[in-house]
């Protein structure tokens, strides 16, 4: 049941739960390799619907996200989600070894990666 006495439906494999059937019989094809869904332009398959709308963003070159502090727009929410960082500065990747922060986790990998090699660093979102 959820926090609203609402049923939900978990995974049987990763405990995931979900407040639709649908959702989780979608979630249930990342352990089986799955991918029912196949581009109509090119040989990519997905798992999920939603992924293969935002792959096709890709052929039609379609950018419905557009950034209100500049011109830029892009095909994902999540990637205009990760360019406003850029205006606001908000740096929520912080460094476990020492007191870096950054705005995007893939210059947070590559800090640790060149700063702290060798050692096993969990990421720590603030």
């Amino acid at each position: 049941m959820t926090h609203t006495g609402d049923k939900s439906y978990q995974c049987s494999q990763c405990d995931k739960e979900f407040l639709q059937k649908g959702n989780l019989i979608e979630h249930h094809r990342t352990h089986s390799g799955e991918k029912p869904y196949q581009c109509s332009q090119c040989d990519k398959a997905f798992s999920q619907s939603s992924t293969l709308k935002n792959h096709q963003k890709a052929h039609t070159g379609e950018k419905p996200y557009q950034c209100s502090q500049c011109d830029k727009a892009f095909s994902r929410k999540s990637h205009l989600v990760k360019h406003q960082r850029t205006h606001t500065g908000e740096k929520p990747y912080q460094c476990s070894q020492c007191d870096k922060a950054y705005s995007q986790n893939s210059a947070l990998k590559y800090h640790q990666r060149t700063t702290h090699l060798g050692k096993n660093i969990p990421m720590q979102p603030m």
